[in-house]
This record gives structure tokens, sequence and C-alpha cells, in this order.
């Protein structure tokens, strides 16, 4: 019966980001981010639930990424169209129509926020570089895609939540959007050498780098609630810069 665990919470995380994508349909980025992050949890279970019961498989890894694909490929996709969109970087639009005998209904696109969906791409050729690299057993090349995921999102959590004028009119800035779309896309795929957060033990000098991040997350998210996220991620990503060049 073991066996099946981490499977079920792949397909869990895979349930849940399907979810999410439908709430991002329909703007209600609330419930969208609430879905990811339960994904994303039921992701790290996974992974640790197949190490500790000893019963890693190929299939597991593969449909991993399969959902990894919907929960942090699809939805952070989504997520930036809709900003770009709400942004008013909506110079031309497309009309798709559908009609038969039961249907009628067209609707409008936009095309330049179609820009956001290139973070899809980028997840998607993450994820299949990923599953063909035998060398990311203790650390990642690139933004893991949950972490770009969680980047992502956060951002209409601030519009939502921390109700800060500057931070909004950065937010909804299309050159903004834009150059993170392409800052998403780059560091997915990077060669740049990050942490990962596994531990082996649990010993501080095994784990002080893993240890100081955790901290120092804790605080952020404290004093700067939904607002620290984007700066968690810039932390990882430069903290693992200066172990990589420590180690050297």
């Amino acid at each position: 019966m073991k066996q099946y665990i981490p499977n079920a919470l792949t397909l869990l995380n895979l349930f849940c980001g399907s979810v999410a994508v439908i709430f991002a349909v329909n703007d209600n980025f609330v419930a969208t981010a609430l879905f990811v992050f339960l994904g994303v949890f039921f992701d790290f279970f996974d992974g640790f639930a197949a190490r500790k019961l000893n019963i890693q498989s190929e299939l597991g890894v593969q449909l991993d990424s399969l959902a990894d694909m919907v929960t942090s490929g699809l939805v952070p996709g989504i997520i930036m169209y809709k900003l770009l969109n709400l942004s008013g970087f909506n110079l031309s639009c497309f009309t798709m129509g559908l009609t038969s005998e039961h249907v009628l209904s067209s609707s409008e696109i936009s095309v330049l926020p179609l820009i956001g969906l290139f973070v899809t791409l980028a997840s998607a050729y993450r994820l299949a570089k990923f599953n063909i690299d035998t060398e990311q057993q203790n650390f990642f090349k690139g933004l893991p895609t949950p972490a770009n995921t969680l980047l992502i999102v956060s951002l209409p959590l601030i519009l939502e939540f921390q109700n800060n004028n500057l931070i909004n009119t950065i937010i909804l800035n299309q050159w903004f959007l834009v150059a993170l779309t392409a800052f998403s896309c780059w560091i997915l795929n990077s060669n740049i050498k990050l942490f990962a957060l596994k531990f082996k033990d649990w010993s501080f000098k095994n784990n002080a780098i893993r240890y100081i991040f955790i901290i120092l997350c804790i605080v952020l998210l404290i004093l700067l609630q939904f607002a620290a996220i984007p700066m968690v991620i810039l932390l990882y990503i430069a903290m693992s810069v200066v172990d990589n060049i420590s180690s050297k």
C-alpha cells in the first residue's frame, strides 16, 4: 500500500494545479494562490515521502514533472497574462467565435499579454531538461519551477492585501512585467547552481546555509507579509551565488 503514497501526493499536486487554473482564468487570484500553495506543499512532500519510504521510481519522476507543468508552469503563465492585460498592455486583440447548433459565443483575446505565457514555455523546457539531467541531486541548475511560481503568484496577492500605492504602481507597470517575464524565462533555464532544501542530517555545520535561509525567510515574512516572497526568491538566488563563490 505504501508504494502508492508518493504518487497519490503528486496527483494531489496536479489536482490543486488544475483547480488553480480554473480560478486564475476567472480572475480569482486569492483562490488561485491558495491552491498553488497547496500544490507546492504536496510537491515537496511527494519526494520527501518517496525518499523516506525508499520507493522512488521512474514513473514517480515523470508524474511529478507532469504535475509541476500544470501547477508551476501553466498557472504562472496565466497569471502573468492576466497581469499584463490588467496593466494595459493590450494594444491589439483578436476575436474567436464558436458557432454550433447549441452554442454561440465569442471572446476577445489580447495579443501582447500572451507574452506572459512564455513563462509556461520556459517552465516546460526546464522540466524536460531536469528529467534528463543526472547532476541535479543535491542542487538545482536554475530556479526550480515551484519557486518561480511563488514569485509570480505573490504579485496579485501583494496588490490585494498590501495596499501600497508605490508597490502597486511598480507591479502594474507593463515594462516591469515584461522584464519579469524575461527574467523568469532566463533564471528557470540558467546554469546557476542553487542549493536544494534537502537535509541529509539536522546538524548546523552541514546545513548552515539552509538554516540561515529559513530563519531569514521567517523574519521577512513576518515583517513584510506577501511582499516578502519576491525578496525571499532573490535572497535564495543571492545566497546560492555567494555559496558557489565561497566553495570555489
